[in-house]
């Protein structure tokens, strides 16, 4: 059950750290390769992390943005540049181009945050939209849509706007941005509801980078534009960018994985980075499938992921 935060449990000014999240507001043009599966508008939260009124928010939803809208705790609504929308991470940067008031939030240390810890979720819009929170676990995290992070947190119970909410420790820092709610399992087997938040230790090795040039400064992951889910079958292709090399290749929906490059794949961790270790963006990647019965070969020539993407222009 959510409860919300006491501000008198707090060393810390709970409603002036709650302040520093705003609320973002994308639209998406219609032609974007994104727009299918993420939708034209997407909501959800960010956090100012800088004087200069630099927001962190969850990639997915600035990616491919045109327009972007901030909106602070007063109801003041201000424009925004998407500098950056990290793929590696899942993190994504927006530049204020008018000053809201709002203060920035310092950042805590994520590596410090430990299983058992009572914590604050929060989206913009103040004690009514903070819920407090457990620590559940730290581990590994893979996504289906070529999405790996070492150690992601997980926290319960779950915020239901969990778009780019800020993860706030007992001293009002900023540990971690949540991503996506899911279903985890307790050690005694049950069920519940939890957050994925990607750490925030993640953000100062590469913040220079995101800022400099909206990506990370070394050559790009293959990219090859699929879906691919663990299931009780093995690993299968869940779904393709129709601009993707994956589909250009003629993987389709159905299929099943079973090799790559030749080595058997059972995991998706596993078939992510098996990729990865192939080479740059641009390498070919022997992939060998299982269709109607019948083992199949193909070549997919992966690309950076970026070349595919709309950018945003600046306002």
């Amino acid at each position: 059950m959510e409860t919300h935060p006491d501000p008198a449990d707090y060393r810390f000014d709970l409603e002036t750290t709650l302040a520093s999240i705003v609320s973002i507001r994308a639209n998406i043009p219609e032609d974007a390769i994104t727009a299918p599966l993420l939708g034209t508008e997407r909501v959800g939260h960010g956090v100012v992390i800088r004087g200069d009124s630099l927001i962190l928010t969850i990639g997915y939803l600035i990616t491919e943005a045109d327009t972007v809208w901030l909106i602070d705790h007063d109801g003041n609504a201000a424009p925004g540049h998407v500098l950056s929308h990290e793929h590696e991470t899942g993190f994504g940067l927006v530049q204020l181009l008018r000053p809201l008031r709002t203060s920035p939030m310092p950042l805590g240390k994520s590596s410090d945050v430990k299983v058992g810890d009572t914590m604050v979720v929060a989206g913009s819009g103040g004690l009514s939209e903070a819920i407090r929170t457990t620590v559940v676990g730290k581990r590994e995290f893979t996504g289906y849509w070529e999405y790996v992070l070492d150690e992601a947190l997980f926290t319960a119970p779950a915020h239901q706007s969990w778009s780019g909410a800020a993860l706030i420790n007992e001293s009002g820092h900023l540990c971690g941005v949540a991503s996506l709610i899911l279903q985890t399992q307790t050690a005694s087997g049950e069920t519940h509801s939890a957050n994925m938040v990607v750490p925030i230790d993640l953000l100062p090795p590469i913040l220079d980078d995101l800022c400099r040039y909206g990506r990370l400064n070394k050559p790009p992951r293959p990219w090859l534009g699929w879906f691919v889910q663990d299931t009780d079958r093995g690993l299968v292709v869940a779904g393709v960018y129709d601009q993707g090399p994956a589909h250009a290749a003629g993987l389709r929906t159905g299929d099943m994985i079973l090799e790559v490059n030749g080595q058997p794949m059972t995991e998706l961790a596993a078939l992510f980075r098996t990729i990865w270790a192939l080479g740059n963006a641009g390498v070919n990647v022997p992939v060998t499938f299982l269709r109607d019965g019948q083992q199949k070969n193909v070549l997919v020539q992966s690309v950076d992921r970026y070349t595919c993407l709309k950018t945003a222009l600046i306002h």
